[in-house]
Order: C-alpha cells, then sequence, then structure tokens
C-alpha cells in the first residue's frame, strides 16, 4: 500500500485513461497529473517557507479542485478546504485559521471574498488569464519537499452543525488507507466511474470519493455540486458505478420521480453515512445497487462497521476499544433493554456519548485550536460529542449529537431515537426534531420539523393517527409543534441545522404551515396568525 498521496497519484502518470469527467471535458491521468505538476511548482514559487505552506482552496468540485488536491502531494503544501458555504466573517475566519498563504478560487466564488480583510494572503483567480500564464510558465519541482505517511495532507473543517467549524488535520495514511480499503471492499478498478458530487472540501468527499479514485485510478465524474433532480442524469451520462454521500442525499433523490430505467443503470455501489435506516433499502431496491451506510465523522477517531447482521436501524458494530460512556461518570453505560413493543425502557441509564477508549484512532487535532483538541481528548479517551446506545448484541444506535439530549416533562429524551421513527411515516422525506422552550417556563417541548416527500401530503389527523401506531413511541415524545415545510436549512455537507430551527422558534418562512398539539390530548390544530 502507498505511504502517501503523491505515491498514489505517481502511479497512474503514463496511464491515457479519462482520470476526470465534468461536463463536456474529459481529462486523461497523464493529463491530471502532469498539470498538477505544474500547478504545484508554480504554487511553491509563491510559498514562504518560514510559514506553515498552506494553500487554502475556495473551489466546488470543479477540476481546479482536483489539480489543486494533487498539487499539494506533488508540492508538499497542505492543501485547506474552504466551506464555499461560508459567508462574510465566518468565511474570512477559517481562511485565516488555517494560516493559508494563498488561497486558490475561481470567477464564481471570489466575489464571496469582496470586504473581506484576509491580510497578506494571495487570492488568485483560477479562471484567469494570470492563473494560465502562471502555470503555462511553471515545470515541475525537480526536488519538492520529502512527505511521509504521518505528515499532514489536508486541514478539512468540521461540519460546524455544533458549533464554529474546526480545522482537522488529515494525513496521507489516513487518505491513502481509507481509499485503498474501500476500493476492494467495493471491487472497484481503473474501470469504474467513481462519482464526485459531495464537496471536496469535506472528509467524505476526499475519503470516500476521491481516495478510493486515486488508489485504483478510477475516472472521477464530477458534479459542481450535489442536485438529487440532476443526479439521475449524471449517472447515465459518465456511467457512474460507484458515489459516495453525506448527510441526506438519498432522501433528497428518493424524493424524485422515479424512471422506468433507474434500475438498470450502471450505479453499483453506494457508500455513506447518516441516511435515514427507511432510505437504505429504498434506495438500494430502486436503482439495483448496494448500499453501505457506516458511522463517519472529519475526526476519524471513531470506527463503526455495519456488517450483514446489524439491525438496519443500528450503524453497525464498533471496532476494539469503541463504546458508549456516560460523561458525568466516566464509566461505560449498561446495554439498551427494549419493552415488548421494542422501544428502549432504560434510556436515562444506556444512552452516553460515543468513545474511543484506547485513544484517539487516526485523528490527529485540532489546528490552532488546542482547547478544543483537549475537550476531545479527556482521560486519554476521545469524546465524539456523539450520543449512542448498545444492544444486548453490541450493535450501536444513534441517539443524536450532545446537544440533542432534552429534558420534556421531567423525562430524558433523545431526539435522534424520535426522528427515527417519524420518519418510518411513507409521506415523510426529511424531519428535524429539537427543543423549544416550553411554555409554561420549564424545560423543553419537543418541536418536529417535516419535509414531506414530494408526491404525499401531510394533515393532522392523519399525522395523529400515524403516531398513535407507534407502540415503541413514549406519549411524551408526541412532538408539541410539527412544522411543515417544503426545505430546512442544511450544511454544505446536507446535515439539518438544528440551531437555525431552534433560533427561529414558532416563526414561519414562505409557505410553512405549523401545528399545535393540545397540550393534554393527542390532537393537532394549525396555528395562525398571531399565534405563529
Amino acid at each position: 500500500m502507498a505511504d502517501t498521496v503523491r505515491e498514489q497519484l505517481r502511479r497512474h502518470a503514463d496511464s491515457d485513461t479519462d482520470a476526470i469527467r465534468y461536463e463536456d471535458q474529459a481529462i486523461s491521468w497523464r493529463e491530471y497529473v502532469g498539470s498538477a505538476d505544474r500547478r504545484a511548482g508554480a504554487i511553491d514559487a509563491l510559498l514562504d517557507d518560514s510559514r506553515p505552506r498552506h494553500v487554502g482552496t475556495l473551489l466546488e468540485n470543479t477540476p481546479e479542485m482536483l489539480y489543486a488536491l494533487a498539487a499539494g502531494a506533488f508540492g508538499g503544501f497542505v492543501v485547506a478546504g474552504i466551506n464555499a458555504t461560508r459567508r462574510g466573517e465566518n468565511l474570512a475566519r477559517d481562511i485565516l485559521r488555517a494560516d493559508c498563504q494563498v488561497l486558490l478560487t475561481d470567477s464564481q466564488l471570489k466575489p464571496l471574498l469582496d470586504g473581506l480583510d484576509l491580510g497578506d494572503v494571495s487570492v488568485i483567480d483560477t479562471d484567469s488569464d494570470e492563473w494560465a500564464a502562471m502555470v503555462l510558465a511553471s515545470e515541475p519541482l525537480e526536488n519538492p519537499p520529502p512527505v511521509d505517511a504521518g505528515d499532514p495532507f489536508m486541514l478539512i473543517f468540521t461540519s460546524g452543525t455544533s458549533g464554529d467549524p474546526k480545522a482537522v488535520r488529515v494525513g496521507n495514511f489516513t487518505v491513502t488507507m481509507s481509499g485503498e480499503s474501500l476500493a476492494p471492499s467495493f471491487d472497484l478498478t481503473s474501470e469504474d466511474v467513481i462519482y464526485l458530487s459531495m464537496p471536496m472540501f469535506h472528509s467524505n468527499g476526499v475519503l470516500s470519493g476521491f481516495s478510493p479514485a486515486i488508489a485504483v485510478g478510477a475516472t472521477m465524474a464530477l458534479a459542481r455540486r450535489f442536485s438529487a433532480t440532476r443526479f439521475g442524469d449524471d449517472v447515465r451520462r459518465y456511467g457512474v458505478t460507484y458515489m459516495n454521500y453525506v448527510g441526506k442525499p438519498l432522501a433528497y433523490i428518493l424524493d424524485t420521480p422515479v424512471r422506468p430505467d433507474d434500475a438498470q443503470t450502471t450505479l453499483r455501489a453506494a457508500f455513506g453515512n447518516e441516511a435515514a435506516a427507511k432510505d437504505i433499502p429504498a434506495f438500494a431496491e430502486r436503482f439495483g445497487c448496494r448500499v453501505w451506510d457506516a458511522y463517519g465523522s472529519t475526526e476519524l477517531a471513531i470506527i463503526i462497521v455495519r456488517t450483514e447482521a446489524s439491525p438496519l436501524e443500528s450503524i453497525g458494530e464498533p471496532f476494539p476499544g469503541v463504546a458508549v460512556y456516560d460523561p458525568m461518570t466516566g464509566e461505560e453505560c449498561p446495554r439498551a433493554v427494549f419493552d415488548e413493543n421494542g422501544a428502549v425502557s432504560n434510556l436515562d441509564e444506556c444512552v452516553g456519548e460515543l468513545v474511543n477508549t484506547e485513544g484517539a484512532g487516526f485523528f490527529a487535532g485540532y489546528y490552532n485550536d488546542e482547547a478544543s483538541t483537549s475537550d476531545r481528548m479527556r482521560d486519554g479517551m476521545y469524546w465524539s460529542g456523539d450520543l449512542a446506545y448498545r444492544d444486548q448484541n453490541g450493535f450501536i444506535y444513534m441517539a443524536g449529537r450532545s446537544g440533542d439530549w432534552l429534558r420534556v416533562d421531567g423525562e430524558n429524551m433523545a431526539t435522534g431515537i424520535v426522528e427515527e421513527i417519524l420518519l418510518r411515516n411513507p409521506a415523510v422525506s426529511r424531519v428535524a426534531v429539537y427543543g423549544l422552550p416550553d411554555p409554561r417556563g420549564v424545560g423543553d417541548q419537543l418541536a418536529a420539523a417535516i419535509v414531506p416527500r414530494h408526491d404525499a401530503s401531510l394533515d393532522p389527523a392523519e399525522f395523529e393517527a400515524f403516531l398513535g401506531a407507534q407502540a415503541d413511541l413514549s406519549p411524551k415524545a408526541w412532538p408539541r409543534w410539527v412544522r411543515v415545510s417544503e426545505s430546512l436549512p442544511t450544511t454544505a455537507t446536507n446535515k439539518i441545522l438544528k440551531r437555525d430551527l431552534i433560533k427561529e422558534g414558532l416563526g414561519s418562512s414562505g409557505s410553512d404551515t405549523w401545528w399545535e398539539r393540545d397540550e393534554r390530548g393527542t390532537a393537532y390544530a394549525e396555528l395562525t396568525g398571531s399565534r405563529i
């Protein structure tokens, strides 16, 4: 196995098969490697070796983003993936936090930098004639800085669903190991076409898409940004055989009209994390492919794998050392006990935080943020911030983030469990459950923001009947408020931003509809006028 990304890429330098397909462009591996080499030379000339050799990429999934990743490997500089959905001072903060000397962007995204104080960061528009001339005049580096397996390849910011994004150090070995593990798991070869629609500034796009592609020399078919409505056309146009995802893309795609030949396309496999339990078999059946959903985080400190024996609702079996601990006592939580209806009867005891008791795993720390690194590493263990529980067989089930543990009417509630139950409703495409202040001034009450499927509708009476039929749903877990919406706020990685929903409270936007459940009953009625 190659130790560095540089070694992996060099394997394909003489190949004339397609490395990249993007819109009407086809770029061979020979051209990709050669052009990245010249870019490495051009960028190296701009770097001050007395400072961190960091180059930011404010780019979406275009060939220039792939060139930048390869250039970093060849030039021995660290690529800092900058989230293209960040704005204003938050965007500037990320660029400066990563100590970028150079920032690569393009004509579409460069206006986002207008008015921002980036200090002495050199901003390069990769669509400009000046950049084209610099690349043309450059030569590959004769003596690039040496790179070892443990050296950082990228800085990748976390999604920011529970706070400000943090820059994770991602090493060369992490990237090469990910690709060379995934490729054989899905029988990937140089003849495969890997669909890269998840942002390449995020770990899923790099480790689950780019990594297996460079491990075997497969073709990378690019979507500038993910689009559920364009997905089917892209699969057919490029001959896609493998795709990666993070968050809710499967739900978005399933909520598009079925096409007669969906199950007869070239798509063989989909790999990712955080898909809803009901969407995994639904996607596999519709597209005639294998879907493997696993636990994932940018920090890569915890590994959990789904096996054939894993219950559909679980995220799989943990690697040695991965456990569920009570953050207050520092002790392992007891296993979940299920009642005759399948409901967890000991939530107060069994729900805890996912930890790696053996240390940091592949987590190399947050760049320029020792406080957050120390918060993750406590008592020699890695604390993920994810809530979970285990059944008697050791399988792990997600219960949300640490902020999703609520106190409702004197009972502890894990919102992730309620979400999975609401998603059983065939009319529901996506859902987020969160807490809003109890009008009585004590604790929280549950709110559920729901996006119905495009071909379905929800009404209060039907929703009440559905909840009543869920034997494993606690009466206290019935949402007090329901927000029916056409869309929900998300991160660039398709994760729902609950903090935005909480901030909006009972506010309404666009065509949203609110229902309220009677405080002492089960019936829902629409909220109108000043009550919203």
